[in-house]
């Protein structure tokens, strides 16, 4: 039997199960074969945190649940990393119910690993029903808005909240979103009332939606997807979830070009012969 007849009578499942080693390996052991170009969008969302004087207030906004976690995740962890590593206080909250145990788990490991306490550091205080009122009634009062965290706790009795009137005392929006309520809705309520500057994190499939505030400056950086956020892992020197995704990625879209290739190599002589559609 001839190489090209053997591939003609390949098991397509040592296929499928090719491209899932392909996608599994580098999630699991990291590869970091891909390489990684930040983009000037991602790097505006680098520069924005860069800027800051340490030991300033930045809100983070984690409005996503698990249906988009695979891209939201990595850029909520990796903007937690780099505000702590710049001794920032964060003030996280979320407009998606499901979205506040994201928060506790970025906010949890990153400060293990910048040895940073809840409450002094940074606090949770969940998920406030009300999308674009909420945003517009921390514009008057964030305390009034959110009067526990999301432990319960009044936001009076937590270091990290005193002094905090409004967006005022916030010197950085940062939004990982997924969609409604999310970075429009910031941009729209907060940027455009408030004057406080935003960078943004959003899926892939949106991410064009968001250009022409970048353009207009109403957005200083852009995270789009997996890849936005594989750049700024780079940026913050921590290959992460991202960095092994589109190392995953990559290789399965390597794997089944090289398979289109062959599976039409493999059927040319029987073409030749008269053996396909006419």
């Amino acid at each position: 039997m001839s190489l090209l007849t053997s591939l003609r009578n390949l098991d397509r499942r040592w296929i499928f199960l090719a491209v899932g080693l392909l996608v599994i390996l580098p999630l699991v052991f990291g590869l970091h074969i891909a390489p990684v170009q930040p983009s000037f969008r991602a790097r505006g969302f680098y520069d924005a945190i860069e800027r800051l004087p340490e030991g300033s207030t930045v809100l983070l906004a984690g409005d996503y649940d698990p249906g988009t976690a695979a891209e939201n995740y990595p850029m909520h962890l990796a903007a937690a990393r780099h505000l702590m590593r710049r001794n920032m206080k964060i003030i996280a909250l979320a407009l998606y119910p499901a979205g506040p145990p994201l928060t506790d788990q970025v906010l949890a490991i990153a400060g293990q690993e910048f040895g940073k306490q809840p409450g002094v550091d940074y606090v949770n205080l969940g998920y406030k029903v009300g999308n674009e009122l909420v945003m517009s009634s921390m514009g008057q009062s964030i305390p009034r808005t959110f009067p526990m965290d999301k432990a319960g706790t009044p936001v009076e009795q937590i270091p990290v909240m005193r002094g905090i009137q409004n967006f005022g005392q916030i010197k950085l929006l940062v939004s990982i979103s997924a969609g409604y309520p999310g970075t429009k809705e910031w941009v729209q309520q907060v940027v455009s009332r408030f004057h406080l500057p935003m960078v943004a994190g959003v899926t892939a499939v949106s991410a064009p939606e968001y250009y022409p505030y970048l353009q207009a400056g109403q957005l200083q950086g852009l995270l789009g997807g997996m890849a936005g956020a594989a750049e700024y892992e780079v940026l913050v020197e921590k290959p992460g979830l991202a960095t092994r995704g589109m190392d995953a990625q990559s290789l399965a879209h390597l794997f089944i070009a090289f398979m289109i290739v062959l599976g039409n190599l493999a059927f040319l002589p029987e073409r030749k012969n008269g053996g396909g559609r006419p």
